[in-house]
């Protein structure tokens, strides 16, 4: 066989072979899209867990000092979890439940972060 021949082969089975890794990132696009959305959602649920904490520490501070509670709660978070807030003040008990951004629409009401601090005795 005569090396004209072989390098045609060669060739034909390279031009077979092309486009081979666009359609390989195509088929794994959609994985890769899903496990980073998820990602993000398990991200975001973790930092309102960590906001909500700190809103329910605040609230009970404002106890201690006679402050308005739920006041203090919202302004220990940043902007935008502000509205995403419920706070409830039984006794010297601070609860509090924080909603996370989610992508898809309800699933930040599923991924509620709750926290609950206590004043102790408050001296009035």
């Amino acid at each position: 066989m005569s090396s004209w021949v072989r390098g045609r082969r060669a060739r034909l089975r390279s031009v077979g072979e092309r486009g081979q890794a666009t359609v390989e990132v195509l088929g794994i696009l959609p994985v890769v899209l899903v496990v980073a959305w998820a990602a993000c959602e398990a991200l975001a649920a973790g930092a309102a867990r960590e906001l909500a904490d700190h809103a329910a520490e605040a609230g009970a501070v404002a106890l201690l000092q006679d402050a308005d509670p739920r006041d203090a709660a919202r302004g220990a978070l940043p902007g935008w979890a502000r509205d995403r807030l419920a706070v409830h003040v039984a006794g010297t008990d601070v609860h509090v439940r924080l909603r996370p951004p989610a992508i898809v629409p309800g699933l930040g009401s599923l991924l509620d972060a709750r926290a609950h601090a206590d004043a102790g005795e408050v001296r009035r």
